[in-house]
């Protein structure tokens, strides 16, 4: 590592880290604003003409998709691993935990589900378990018209916003489901999703290839690479530095942040950056990673960590999975199946009705005829015998006739569950890593039990046969997801009103340095079980137009 420094002369108004969903948005409504602001992610920008896999069949990909020894896909939106090479991550004993990064322009917004809703006047309401629940300190209220912007911006379906476009009907296996749970009484109502049904300033309307998760070339699914950078970036009030690999936010004599300090990736040379705020917007871990390595005279256990909370109360979505395997799908005659994924949701509906644990969780589902992809049909001979002709119409024959099903409810803060620095281990850049201690609680092993009940039901009212689904987690119970494996990290440096228990105000402003704003997931007191990425977008813009407030002011 060469440790020569670098840095320049110009003083930015504010140094935003990531360029996500959170990141995006900031650098988008910053300079929309008049503020300068650099831009820096760790990976490199993305081409989606190049580099989308939309569209591509399993013969055009070498191996079709497998890779070497039978990893990898191949069909993804690239830049999206928990095995980053040179990036490790360790587990505490006993912890099982996956860290899924994309390391790219646009972070995880090029890999998502799309799914948004936003969080119910009840979400904010605090809770308490084992002392450690913490007060929101905004409502609903507070956000509602920050939603409303986000909607009109990205472009949603299917919300009951004012800005929401039309939802598209169901499909034939989303009718066969919203049959069934009329049967049992469970509510099924359309989904809500960030992809156009309509064209949107200058952005297609989706044309329903369902390979979302491969990359969308028309911009149709909403990633910030797409609609939000380059926004900014017309401005000409935003430098974008790919490939820069933040380590270390300084801070002045003042005691507010005066830069922050990154090793670009490409020379490997240390660089510095100077600025007059600080928005990490790295994702959960990585900010308070970022944090954590911060750590000073002045705050020898973390930048802006006096409350000790930065790194706590890590949390992810609950989850627990199943097929539902239907013969009357086996013989229907070939149809139009296009679409965007989910079509049609179960909402949270055991609020107020189970008395075996706390909260709730919503059901997703998805099957039909989609695009094959790796992996598909590789189980076929360990149930039919044959080849040729009578194999591949078996095949065809059992196409289309699973249905997938996926419970993904709340989990409960708990302090035992964060993630600290491994002082013992560096990543390829001589940056401490971070170490993960996570645990699933009795309240999230119930609420896998109800899911596996509720789903089996729901196969069976349909006349199929329910298979469980355990995946890689043979050994967790009621096949609970790994801890990471949903990709919803939050929490990790939550806000609150009472700055002893918790690191930011409401407005992603630390505590501790006035100058520091932290506006992804990290910020979260609770975790609904609603995605999370709708919310981080309209936190991210409350919290950019409060700093544009207060650069105004003269106040950073």
């Amino acid at each position: 590592m060469k440790r020569r420094s670098c840095s320049s002369s110009n003083v930015y108004d504010v140094c935003v880290v990531g360029s996500g969903a959170a990141g995006g948005m900031a650098a988008y409504v910053l300079t929309r604003a008049g503020l300068n602001v650099v831009l820096l992610e760790a990976g490199p920008p993305i081409h989606p003409e190049r580099d989308f896999k939309q569209h591509v069949w399993p013969y055009e990909v070498p191996r079709r998709g497998l890779g070497f020894g039978g990893r990898g896909d191949g069909f993804i939106a690239p830049h999206l691993s928990a095995h980053l090479e040179g990036e490790p991550y360790t587990v505490a004993a006993g912890t099982r935990f996956v860290w899924v990064r994309a390391r790219c322009v646009g972070g995880r917004t090029n890999h998502w589900g799309r799914g948004v809703a936003r969080l119910e006047p009840c979400d904010f309401i605090p809770y308490s378990r084992d002392g450690v629940g913490e007060d929101w300190p905004i409502r609903y209220e507070d956000l509602e018209p920050f939603y409303e912007k986000v909607e009109s911006l990205v472009g949603v379906f299917g919300t009951t916003g004012k800005s929401s476009m039309p939802p598209p009907e169901p499909r034939c296996t989303d009718r066969l489901v919203q049959q069934a749970c009329n049967k049992l009484g469970i509510p099924c109502v359309p989904a809500s999703a960030a992809v156009l049904t309509q064209s949107l300033n200058g952005r297609p309307a989706c044309h329903y290839c369902g390979q979302c998760g491969r990359g969308c070339k028309s911009a149709s699914n909403f990633n910030s690479a797409q609609v939000l950078v380059p926004t900014a970036l017309a401005t000409g009030r935003l430098r974008l530095i790919t490939n820069a690999m933040a380590r270390q936010i300084v801070l002045g004599e003042d005691g507010r942040a005066k830069g922050v300090a990154y090793i670009d990736k490409t020379s490997r040379i240390d660089e510095f950056v100077r600025c007059r705020a600080v928005m990490l917007a790295a994702g959960a871990c990585e900010s308070a990673r970022l944090l954590l390595n911060s750590a000073s005279r002045r705050f020898p256990s973390g930048l802006a960590n006096s409350s000790g909370a930065v790194g706590r109360f890590l949390r992810d979505s609950v989850a627990s999975q199943g097929r539902a395997y239907l013969p009357q799908l086996a013989d229907i005659p070939p149809h139009n199946h296009d679409g965007v994924g989910r079509h049609l949701i179960i909402p949270w509906w055991k609020r107020d009705r189970c008395k075996e644990f706390l909260r709730g969780y919503r059901i997703e589902f998805r099957g039909g005829r989609e695009m094959p992809s790796v992996g598909d049909f590789d189980d076929i001979c360990e149930h039919a015998e044959g080849y040729g002709r009578t194999l591949k119409n078996k095949c065809r024959r059992s196409y289309g006739t699973l249905l997938a099903f996926a419970g993904i409810g709340e989990m409960l803060p708990h302090h035992g569950n964060n993630c600290d620095i491994d002082s013992t281990v560096m990543d390829e850049w001589g940056i401490p890593v971070l170490r993960f201690t996570f645990h699933w609680s009795d309240n999230e092993i119930r609420m896998a039990k109800d899911m596996q009940d509720t789903l089996r039901s729901i196969a069976e009212a349909l006349g199929g046969t329910y298979i469980a689904n355990s995946g890689n987690n043979d050994e967790l119970p009621f096949g609970i997801s790994v801890g990471g494996e949903n990709s919803h990290e939050l929490g990790t440096v939550r806000m609150g009103a009472n700055r002893k228990t918790s690191v930011l105000n409401g407005f992603c402003q630390t505590h501790d340095v006035t100058n520091v704003f932290v506006a992804d997931g990290a910020c979260f007191t609770s975790s609904p079980e609603k995605p999370p990425t709708l919310t981080i977008m309209a936190i991210a813009w409350r919290a950019s137009e409060y700093l544009v407030q207060e650069a105004r002011k003269s106040n950073l």
